[in-house]
């Protein structure tokens, strides 16, 4: 009784309390763009051959700001403290949002969805990796599930948002929030193992070049990316596109891509819970993470090609898609596990973020193809290379569930 107590005493704590609501405003303002987007950009003139061409412009904008500002937390984070980077972070993204409210120009608005970019990269990883080195072990799986699971929910929230006041606002919301997150973090502590490195003298941290100078760290490094490929191919494709995919399966209801995220999104919130009890009954990272991709991979065959006929269908599809990709959190908690205290951070916060930056990839094949094959089987193509670098990924990464976290990574 007493250690399930403590088991609880220890979910509740501070760190994973504010690091699950500072997710939550992350994911309200890293989706509201592919929630806005229709919307905001038919506002701003124009029309729909205009909105999916710009639409995906500004997209690769956001995801670059991510790749620049992943590097650049992550570093900052192994180097000045994984807090630092909270504040930081929220700061940059809080500002660019309250700024897109204001756009009237398509050409501005990349600018400020690639500043929001750099600021929303910071988040996850800082917040993950905290969270990571704060509980004992046998808890770190479900912790940074919670994260995920309640952070996720904020997809929801932005999606409801728009939908009772128009996209500007939306935008003045995010951003707002964002400044109401900093007070809650006054309260939080640094991670003790980013501490106790301190004392280490003359020890390099936050090292970027050390993932590219040792070549099994390197292929490392690559794997934990190839891991988290099918979750953003599931968002940045599947979703964000979801439109031109209804017209494509000749659904006759207009499909909306702001509602597909959404429901993306409650999937993923419940998947993301679950997948960390998983882990747990597992003793396993590796299964649970291929357990969630093959449940992916067959909703991903079903929704392009199970002759899906209505609207109904094509959210409940991505509803499954999104519980699929459920192994997100689980994927950054694996990141966090393979590197030591002196370049965790950096990992845990550049390996998401290189997924996400992969969608630039992801939308500029799928475009070249779509004239080429079509809506469907364009789709089909991108995924069979995400499906197949993901499996076999996950499939050569070393197990890392009772993995003691405080150790140094050798230079």
């Amino acid at each position: 009784m007493n250690k399930e107590k403590t088991s609880v005493q220890h979910l509740l704590s501070a760190p994973v309390i504010v690091a699950a609501l500072g997710y939550f405003v992350d994911i309200y303002d890293l989706l509201l763009f592919g929630i806005v987007r229709v919307p905001s950009l038919t506002e701003l003139g124009l029309d729909e051959a205009g909105v999916s061409v710009q639409g995906a412009s500004i997209l690769n904008w956001q995801m670059s700001g991510l790749l620049i500002g992943g590097v650049l937390w992550g570093v900052l984070g192994d180097k000045k403290g994984r807090l630092s980077v909270l504040f930081g972070s929220i700061i940059t993204y809080s500002i660019a949002n309250f700024a897109c409210g204001f756009v009237q120009d398509v050409t501005i608005y990349k600018i400020f969805r690639f500043i929001a970019g750099i600021g929303l990269a910071g988040e996850l990883g800082a917040g993950i990796t905290l969270v990571s080195e704060s509980l004992p072990k046998r808890l770190r799986a479900i912790g940074t599930s919670v994260v995920a699971g309640v952070g996720l929910l904020g997809a929801v929230a932005a999606y409801f948002t728009v939908e009772l006041f128009s996209w500007r606002y939306a935008y003045f919301t995010g951003g707002g929030l964002g400044l109401l997150l900093l007070i809650l973090r006054i309260g939080v502590f640094e991670s003790g193992m980013f501490k106790s490195m301190q004392t280490f003298e003359g020890l390099k941290k936050g090292n970027l070049a050390s993932f590219f100078t040792n070549k099994d760290r390197l292929k490392l490094y690559l794997k934990c990316i190839g891991i988290g490929l099918p979750t953003w191919y599931v968002i940045g494709i599947l979703t964000t596109f979801s439109n031109e995919f209804g017209k494509a399966l000749n659904i006759t209801e207009s499909i909306k891509p702001g509602l597909a995220v959404m429901w993306c999104y409650v999937g993923l919130a419940g998947g993301d819970l679950l997948s960390g009890i998983i882990s747990y009954y597992l003793a396993s990272r590796r299964k649970a993470i291929a357990l969630f991709m093959m449940f992916t991979l067959v909703g991903s065959i079903i929704y392009l090609y199970g002759g899906v006929k209505s609207a109904t269908g094509l959210y409940v599809m991505c509803g499954w898609l999104g519980f699929g990709i459920g192994y997100w959190a689980m994927f950054v908690t694996v990141a966090a596990e393979q590197f030591g205290t002196n370049i965790r951070a950096t990992a845990a916060t550049t390996i998401p973020n290189m997924v996400r930056g992969t969608v630039i990839g992801m939308t500029t094949l799928y475009a070249f193809l779509k004239p080429v094959v079509f809506e469907l089987n364009a789709a089909a193509i991108v995924g069979l290379i995400c499906f197949v670098v993901g499996f076999y990924c996950v499939m050569t990464v070393p197990e890392t569930h009772n993995r003691d976290l405080n150790f140094i990574e050798p230079e």
